[in-house]
């Protein structure tokens, strides 16, 4: 069996594309759509998105124990929180839409063979792989093949040595994918506005999809995704060597009109603008052997108010076995923090809240919130502020509208959730609480940078 470090080895040597440094990056707009998610959307997108992280976590500990400019798009109009970016890919180019997603290292899109008549493909739904010059599928003994879940049983285990390469990617609710693992050519543009084209993107170019995880309402408008996990074979380690081992973004006020311009940037933007490094406070990123993808952060403590709160410090803990912790992730939008601690959070913000709670029976009732407040005719109401203390002595200081949020006119709620501690469940830093922060992913030091004022980068 090849060990992962030499498997990330060899598939670095095949990026040979790639591997000329420099100090432009990739830089991203993400664009909203409308109209926005309402907060019953974005916590049911949320609970199910919840529910395939900890599926994913669970079921690779089980694997264990028995063996450029494009347009960034908020998944806001389809009930979701997800955000979309979109790319060009194949020679001649395809415009694909593919969600942009931390929790995964798989990138993958929705594929067809057909090479005559595609009308039923509308443009940008499907790569039609047999119209690329470019397109190229690994063959089953590559070393890339070895990176990618395969199916059951595995056709490369019976087969000739340069048949194609399978993927097969199930989610907890009984969606899946599947196709061929293949490589091909990226058209993207840099921060200085100059087309590069970025060859051997190896990626799944899936011919099959299904269930409610991948043709829902969750995923309408995508044709894939940009895994940006910590994986060898996600989107941002594969151009680590080109654009160095970092990518950012930054979320702005989406409910703003017009809402303003964010923008997710592969490459090392806070080396490359000198500026910003004192602008910039950094936690490290854990790293859990038993979910490998996941970019985690401690949290050593929480206070409301400048008041720090009796919270257990083993309750945000990420043990041996990887139970635990705390993952930021984009694509979930609400913050769901382990029981105990959202417990303590929650009593502490009901005796610092003085504001009148909504009408029973209104639209608060069946918010699935635990606490509402009633705002109407208050020009400026005053929320508590919340403060997580970092690994690495950072505080993150997020305001309060990326917490209380309007789910009904005159009405505000706390858009924090429960997770439950059992099952070694962990936390989740939602794309909410991360909005109006640059955020960092410097993956060469393992850290996570972050600054208010970081998001006017250009």
């Amino acid at each position: 069996m090849v060990s992962l470090s030499l498997l990330f080895h060899l598939l670095l040597l095949a990026f040979v594309d790639l591997s000329t440094s420099t100090t432009e990056y990739l830089k991203l707009p993400l664009l909203h759509k409308t109209p926005f998610p309402t907060p019953l959307q974005s916590l049911s997108s949320d609970l199910q998105r919840l529910s395939l992280l900890h599926h994913s976590h669970h079921r690779h500990q089980n694997h264990r124990r028995t063996s450029s400019k494009s347009p960034l798009m908020s998944g806001a109009s389809s009930g979701s929180g997800q955000y979309f970016v979109s790319i060009r890919l194949g020679s001649p180019p395809q415009t694909l839409l593919l969600v942009a997603d931390t929790g995964s290292d798989l990138t993958w899109v929705r594929c067809s063979a057909c090479k005559t008549n595609c009308s039923i493909h509308p443009p940008g739904s499907t790569f039609l792989a047999r119209h690329s010059t470019t397109f190229s599928p690994t063959h089953c003994f590559s070393s890339l093949c070895q990176l990618v879940p395969q199916p059951n049983p595995n056709p490369c285990n019976h087969t000739r040595l340069h048949s194609t390469c399978r993927y097969e990617y199930v989610y907890s609710d009984g969606s899946k994918t599947s196709g061929f693992f293949s490589k091909e050519t990226t058209t993207l543009n840099t921060s200085s506005g100059r087309e590069m084209k970025l060859k051997s993107i190896a990626f799944g170019c899936g011919f099959h999809a299904s269930g409610p995880s991948l043709i829902g309402s969750s995923f309408n408008g995508a044709s894939g995704v940009m895994g940006l996990g910590r994986g060898p074979i996600s989107f941002a380690s594969q151009l680590g060597r080109r654009f160095g081992r970092s990518f950012s973004y930054c979320l702005l006020d989406y409910t703003l009109s017009p809402p303003p311009t964010s923008y997710l940037m592969i490459g090392d933007v806070v080396s490359t603008k000198k500026d910003n490094k004192s602008m910039m406070s950094f936690t490290p990123l854990l790293i859990n052997p038993e979910a490998p993808t996941f970019y985690y952060i401690s949290i050593k403590g929480v206070f409301v108010d400048g008041v720090k709160l009796h919270i257990d410090p083993s309750v945000w803990s990420l043990d041996e076995l990887g139970n635990g912790g705390t993952v930021i992730d984009s694509g979930t939008t609400l913050t769901f923090l382990t029981e105990p601690a959202y417990r303590e959070i929650l009593s502490a913000f009901k005796r610092e809240v003085k504001l009148p709670s909504p009408t029973p029976g209104g639209a608060s009732t069946q918010s699935g919130f635990d606490l509402c407040v009633n705002v109407t005719g208050v020009s400026r109401p005053r929320f508590p502020r919340l403060s997580l203390e970092l690994g690495g002595e950072s505080l993150y200081s997020p305001p309060p509208r990326n917490y209380f949020i309007d789910i009904s006119e005159g009405i505000k709620c706390l858009a924090i959730q429960p997770v439950e501690a059992e099952s070694g469940r962990f936390s989740v830093i939602g794309n909410l609480m991360q909005q109006g922060f640059l955020l960092e992913f410097d993956r060469g030091k393992s850290r996570l940078g972050f600054s208010r004022r970081g998001c006017a980068v250009s």
